[in-house]
């Protein structure tokens, strides 16, 4: 899914959303073991390659079945990842999914968050025909923040000391994107 021409920032490359396949196990092995994420991803403990060689394995399930969808971020087709894009706790009933996205930290500042996140958006929309949208951001991540708001998703709430953190508690900002 490529980021249509008049969409794409002029200092940015384009960026598309591709599948997972089984050559992205060392890519999704790096990420989810990268410690500095962990407390966005309600992740407490490495991942073993066995666990993700499982989770590859059936990756490519029915959206609607296994209610979630992660997509692999990369700059032109068939170039290496920069980061994932994923819709998880879909439902059916109200046809809605949350957000999460990840870009390697040494791939970030590129403009590839909001690309990737403007075609997340069109693919939820226009492809699985969802409602709505939404996020759950700490408080302290400036970045995610302004990604969420550039993006066109509205702030809704905060959770009160929702977030606990190696330094303290943080509150969450919920966001959502009607369509």
């Amino acid at each position: 899914m490529p980021v249509p021409a008049a969409s794409q920032p002029a200092h940015t490359a384009a960026v598309y959303l591709r599948a997972l396949e089984p050559e992205d196990l060392d890519f999704l092995f790096a990420l989810e073991n990268d410690a500095d994420i962990w407390g966005v991803s309600d992740t407490v403990a490495p991942v073993s390659r066995h666990a993700l060689r499982a989770y590859l394995s059936h990756a490519s399930a029915d959206f609607y079945v296994v209610r979630q969808l992660r997509l692999v971020v990369t700059t032109e087709i068939g170039s290496r990842p920069v980061g994932v894009v994923d819709l998880f706790d879909y439902d059916a009933l109200h046809l809605r999914a949350g957000v999460g996205i990840t870009i390697l930290a040494a791939e970030r500042r590129h403009g590839y968050a909001q690309q990737a996140l403007e075609l997340l958006k069109n693919h939820a929309r226009r492809v699985l025909r969802l409602h709505q949208l939404y996020a759950t951001v700490g408080a302290a991540n400036e970045p995610s923040l302004r990604l969420f708001r550039a993006a066109g998703f509205r702030q809704v709430g905060t959770r009160h000391q929702w977030l606990r953190t190696p330094s303290g508690w943080d509150d969450a900002v919920e966001w959502q994107c009607l369509f």
